[in-house]
């Protein structure tokens, strides 16, 4: 489901859906990047933050490889393998959020702090809009 679906169908702000999207960096290692539905991914901000000299977003068959989701439902959190993960600091200011839900139909609900913990989150400036 696209931010734009969500938003048209929950009826709530596009800061509220959260976009989780995987990144590889230059050894083939996988982040997770989750973002306001508003903003995107800062590749070089994520970079900085992970301390690597650069990332790339995962391809659709690497994403189902190494999350067992599709790209476009991949949830925040609950994922098979851990994932290293880093939550944009925008996120956290919010109540709820809206993200995948592991079907592209399905949206989880969820306290950001909940994802923080859950899914054992760093947090940076990783976005940009």
């Amino acid at each position: 489901m696209t931010v734009d679906d969500a938003e048209r169908q929950l009826g709530v702000s596009r800061e509220n859906i959260v976009k989780s999207i995987v990144f590889v960096d230059e050894d083939d290692a996988p982040i997770l990047a989750i973002v306001p539905g508003d903003r995107k991914v800062s590749r070089e901000k994520l970079a900085g933050a992970c301390g690597v000299n650069r990332v790339r977003i995962a391809g659709s068959l690497e994403v189902e490889e190494l999350t067992g989701y599709e790209a476009g439902a991949i949830p925040p959190v609950g994922h098979e393998k851990p994932l290293r993960t880093l939550m944009d600091s925008r996120v956290l200011t919010l109540e709820r959020v809206f993200g995948g839900g592991g079907a592209l139909n399905v949206l989880l609900e969820m306290d950001p702090r909940d994802i923080k913990r859950l899914a054992n989150a760093g947090v940076a400036d990783i976005s940009e809009g």
